[in-house]
């Protein structure tokens, strides 16, 4: 059975934004070992536009940022949207009946699936789909943006927190 996790950066005061901080080197390897170990993601329209920046090659790449890419590349995605009318490459569409797909890849497929987009995170939650959510603390105070949570939560229950690299903790937590 699949395992969906929800995890992202987050800020000291609760928000998600990727242009406002990013993971330092340590952090982004162990992304980068993260989307290999994965067995697949499943975004919501927003994140998905932002990530299929990897799906193209760019000249100013390292060989860190080469190897998330090829990683993410080679994971399958599916993309729950109802205004996208097609998505990338090894991804997949998801349309109106979401819930019946994620249930049918939780029961049908082995592996931790990563849950991308605070929103998507919701739904999912709301149908009690979700196993568990990694918070990337970072000390950042943004003051506003996309919460982490998009909506109230039920109890949360903290099994693990690791030190990441010099400034980041993951915490995480499973519903209680």
């Amino acid at each position: 059975m699949a395992k969906l996790v929800f995890g992202m950066n987050q800020s000291l005061d609760g928000y998600v934004d990727h242009m406002a901080f990013a993971p330092g080197p340590a952090l982004f390897r162990h992304f980068i070992e993260q989307a290999r170990e994965q067995a697949g993601s499943v975004y919501g329209r927003s994140l998905y536009e932002v990530m299929r920046y990897w799906d193209d090659d760019h000249p100013e790449w390292g060989a860190d940022e080469r190897d998330f890419a090829e990683a993410w590349r080679n994971q399958p995605k599916w993309v729950v949207s109802r205004s996208l009318k097609s998505v990338g490459p090894n991804a997949t569409l998801v349309g109106d009946d979401f819930e019946a797909v994620i249930r049918g890849l939780k029961a049908e497929l082995d592996g931790e699936f990563e849950v991308g987009g605070p929103d998507l995170a919701r739904s999912l939650t709301d149908l009690g789909l979700i196993d568990a959510y990694r918070i990337y603390l970072h000390p950042v105070v943004l003051g506003h943006g996309k919460p982490f949570f998009a909506a109230p939560r039920p109890r949360l229950r903290l099994v693990a927190s690791d030190r990441m690299d010099e400034d980041v903790i993951r915490l995480t937590y499973v519903p209680a």
